[in-house]
């Protein structure tokens, strides 16, 4: 354990790890939010109510607050690839940077000078430009998402390059990397569970101001978006986008598909553990409970298809926390399956006309909404922990890419610093937004005419 946690490219892992899922908080509730946005502003563009108007001005001021967040917070991540990640960005930054400049010259400039318009500019655009400007958030936020993926994807799958004399990587076909297959996909998964996450919040904050009996009509304006939106969502980031990825992984990292599973032995008709716990010494799944077949089709469309499993592989190349990778896939799929069975009540209850009235399922709701944010992050611990033992798969590895002059004491110090950072960062924030919920849409509101407070 001493000389595992003596290492330095343990710690520049955990480093970057740590400042990656922190800072990931915000871009997917951004990117989840800005099209609900989007929708309230055209549907007062088109009805003229000005109950849309008022909610896509409250939600404007939570976006404008992550937005600001999920800046100060990516920040540092560019100077990780140059402070820590020296030898990752020599070998690759003539590929890489391409899309990373690109994410902050075209999207990122796109979403931010918008931002401010959103946010102060309604009575000065009018309507219809007010409207154009959130459709201009939404399509920056989603562009910005989709070239930071586009990079993301070259590590998992990368095509589209070639090698320089000097051994580091040259781009060969832009197109070929800015439209890599991986990348399709996975923009369309993560984009998915944005929503998922945008959602959920903007459905625990309806359900919130029902129970409290405040805010009344803004309160069933976000509850029948939410619950909606949430259902849309949460079944497809399972079907299709999860399912293509499951596919993706299959045909392309099967060691990584055999591990997420705990498959230590290949064969036909590989099935599916829906409980088990991997057991590396013994090369087993204990305890398994499990459906047959069900792995040989979600990876290759067949019940009968050969899935290789870990024992086909040299285990130097196996991804090196396999019981970590096991239960971040497994966790993932699990909370996917409660969101859409969840969001299916909530949404029958709203059709029935009972949601308002349904105290139990407001509370489920209102409580909810920190299992996206979860459930996020064990899908990039997923794709991230699965990837390993590669920093690019099967061209560069991990243990090559950290930089060689950077003590282990030196990123534990960093580390730290983030952390207490982070911390009064994350306070603040939770109090500016905590202030604006507690203001609500429009300020106050009196609660509903006859009604008592339930919370």
């Amino acid at each position: 354990m001493n000389s595992l946690f003596s290492d330095p490219a343990v710690w520049n892992r955990i480093q970057f790890a740590f400042t990656i899922t922190y800072h990931y908080l915000f871009p997917q509730f951004t990117m989840g939010l800005a099209w609900f946005l989007v929708y309230w502003k055209w549907r007062a563009l088109r009805t003229g109510a000005e109950k849309y108007n008022q909610a896509a001005r409250f939600w404007a001021k939570i976006f404008g607050l992550n937005f600001a967040v999920g800046v100060v917070t990516g920040i540092p991540m560019e100077f990780q690839f140059g402070t820590n990640w020296a030898g990752f960005s020599k070998y690759a930054g003539s590929v890489i940077g391409q899309t990373l400049a690109m994410e902050g010259m075209f999207a990122f400039f796109l979403e931010s000078a918008f931002i401010g318009a959103l946010i102060w500019g309604e009575k000065r655009l009018g309507p219809r430009y007010h409207f154009l400007a959130a459709l201009a958030v939404a399509l920056g936020s989603w562009l910005s998402g989709y070239f930071i993926l586009v990079t993301n994807a070259f590590m998992q799958h990368p095509v589209g390059y070639h090698i320089e004399a000097d051994g580091s990587l040259g781009i060969d076909s832009l197109s070929t990397y800015l439209l890599n297959p991986w990348a399709w996909v996975q923009f369309a998964h993560n984009q998915m569970a944005a929503l998922v996450t945008g959602s959920f919040v903007v459905a625990a904050l309806g359900a919130f101001y029902t129970l409290r009996g405040i805010h009344p009509v803004q309160a069933k304006l976000y509850l029948r978006a939410g619950t909606v939106m949430g259902l849309i969502a949460s079944v497809l980031v399972a079907f299709p986008t999860g399912d293509q990825q499951a596919k993706l992984v299959g045909k392309y990292q099967p060691v990584t598909l055999a591990a997420m599973e705990g498959r230590f032995v290949g064969g036909p008709r590989a099935s599916v553990a829906l409980i088990g716990q991997p057991n590396i010494a013994t090369r087993q799944l204990e305890n398994p409970i499990e459906v047959p077949g069900a792995l040989s089709f979600l990876a290759y469309g067949h019940f009968g298809s050969n899935v290789r499993g870990l024992d086909e592989f040299p285990q130097e190349s196996w991804p090196d926390n396999i019981e970590l990778l096991y239960y971040s896939f497994h966790l993932m799929i699990t909370l996917g399956t409660v969101f859409i069975l969840l969001m299916s009540y909530a949404s029958f209850q709203h059709w029935r006309g009972r949601l308002e009235s349904s105290t139990s399922l407001l509370w489920v709701l209102m409580l909810a909404f920190p299992f996206p944010y979860i459930a996020n992050t064990l899908g990039w611990m997923t794709a991230e922990l699965g990837r390993q033992p590669w920093l690019i798969y099967g061209l560069f590895r991990t243990s090559d890419g950290y930089s060689k002059v950077v003590s282990s004491g030196d990123t534990v110090f960093t580390l730290i610093g983030f952390v207490g950072l982070y911390f009064v960062l994350g306070v603040l924030f939770l109090v500016l937004v905590g202030r604006e919920i507690s203001h609500g849409p429009g300020g106050a509101s009196p609660a509903v005419p006859g009604k008592e407070p339930s919370v």
